[in-house]
């Protein structure tokens, strides 16, 4: 994973460094985050915020308004949380779907009920708290970048047993047939749900990486589904993998 994240570093610098805003409820974890990824050359800090009133519109001169698209690269917020309050769970939906940006949430605790509704807010890359060094912090802050999935294999298998358990409550109710995906579609889905990236999909299934990347984006836009991590949910839900 190492390997493909320093080769994607590589373009990503070539092309448009990725706008990042932190957020954090104190001081000390917000200088820690912007230590951390203020050094990386990927990266450009903008709209700096603080503690729990967070502006995330910076308006002073040459600050970038979160959610506007630099070069296509989109702002990424880094959202940093002991554990996920009303407070911190209302932050992560206004600024997904109100200020369009994309998330990486970073954690110490993610209770049963929070996962899906993190993961159906938009919420696409989350990292564990103590596993947040700054090798790691920079790979989920790419991979939001691009509106990939980035969570750990423990959240993974967690948020599949709990899409499951959805599954099989729904399965025992009257209802209509879901969109329906094509073959294609659930067999990528399935490898996005093993943790592969786009060019270990498109290595293989024997597709190009934009063909990999054109029918999550078709699938992703037919159901108003938001990254990759809700269609992973939606497909295990509707028990399509």
């Amino acid at each position: 994973m190492g390997e493909d994240v320093r080769t994607t570093f590589k373009s990503t610098t070539t092309v448009e460094r990725i706008p990042v805003v932190i957020h954090a409820s104190d001081p000390i974890t917000r200088a820690g985050a912007v230590s951390q990824l203020r050094q990386r050359p990927e990266v450009e800090l903008v709209g700096e915020t603080r503690g729990l009133e967070a502006r995330t519109n910076g308006t002073r001169a040459g600050e970038a308004r979160p959610g506007e698209a630099r070069g296509g690269v989109r702002t990424v917020a880094v959202v940093l949380a002991d554990r996920l309050d009303e407070t911190t769970m209302l932050r992560l939906r206004r600024l997904v779907r109100t200020d369009g940006l994309n998330a990486v949430l970073v954690t110490g605790v993610i209770r049963e009920a929070e996962l899906l509704q993190v993961i159906e807010c938009g919420v696409g890359a989350i990292l564990w708290r103590h596993e947040a060094t700054d090798q790691r912090l920079l790979q989920a802050v790419v991979a939001a970048a691009r509106g990939e999935g980035d969570l750990p294999s423990d959240l993974l298998g967690r948020l599949i047993n709990q899409v499951g358990r959805l599954q099989r409550n729904a399965a025992q109710q009257p209802g209509g047939s879901p969109a329906g995906l094509a073959p294609r579609e659930i067999d990528i889905l399935r490898l996005v749900s093993e943790g592969m990236d786009t060019r270990e999909i498109a290595g293989k299934l024997s597709y190009s990486e934009r063909t990999v990347k054109n029918v999550l984006h078709g699938l992703t836009t037919r159901l108003q589904l938001r990254n990759r991590a809700h269609a992973v949910a939606y497909a295990l839900r509707e028990g399509y993998i």
